[in-house]
């Protein structure tokens, strides 16, 4: 019985309870008053420029597409390729050296000596030694042997830059240490 009582009081005190007021309508009675006293601030719109009409001043220059504009460019266009013409001419009229079927990355330069008073590097590609002189070609770009020293041989290479023209480069080849 006494449990009976007690259970009975319990579901008395939660029913009176719910009937009370909630939380919830305060916060719903918060939210419309902040609602109602907060103001959007909108910052104007600026003005429009003013539209200033500019003059056209290339009326006076060549046109683009007329006869003697492209007279120029094809002038241009023919010293430019006279002149990477006898750059590379030569190197396409002789006879391929063994060395320039090897790219240069694919060589190492292993040591140097002197021959006869003139110096002589070794250099080894696929497992084989080659002995290279100044005046000899190395690599895939028309690498000419300038010079030969201790620690490095130093090419001339003929190559093709971004715009299609010959031009000349320095290349060199390092003294490979010895790897254990």
């Amino acid at each position: 019985m006494r449990l009976m009582t007690r259970f009975l009081f319990v579901a008395v005190a939660l029913t009176l309870s719910g009937c009370g007021a909630s939380s919830e309508d305060e916060l719903r009675q918060w939210m419309a008053e902040q609602k109602s006293q907060t103001r959007p601030k909108i910052a104007p719109i600026s003005e429009p420029k003013q539209f200033k009409p500019e003059s056209y001043t290339q009326v006076t220059a060549i046109e683009p597409f007329s006869n003697q504009k492209l007279t120029q460019a094809l002038k241009k266009e023919a010293t430019q390729t006279a002149a990477s013409g006898a750059l590379i001419a030569p190197e396409l009229a002789r006879r391929k050296e063994a060395l320039e079927s090897f790219p240069l990355d694919a060589m190492a330069l292993v040591g140097s000596l002197a021959k006869a008073g003139q110096p002589v590097a070794l250099v080894k590609v696929d497992n084989l030694l080659y002995q290279v002189r100044p005046g000899n070609y190395l690599g895939q770009n028309y690498g000419r042997v300038t010079k030969i020293s201790e620690t490095e041989v130093t090419l001339r290479e003929i190559v093709q830059d971004a715009v299609g023209e010959w031009i000349e480069r320095t290349a060199t080849l390092q003294l490979q240490e010895r790897s254990k």
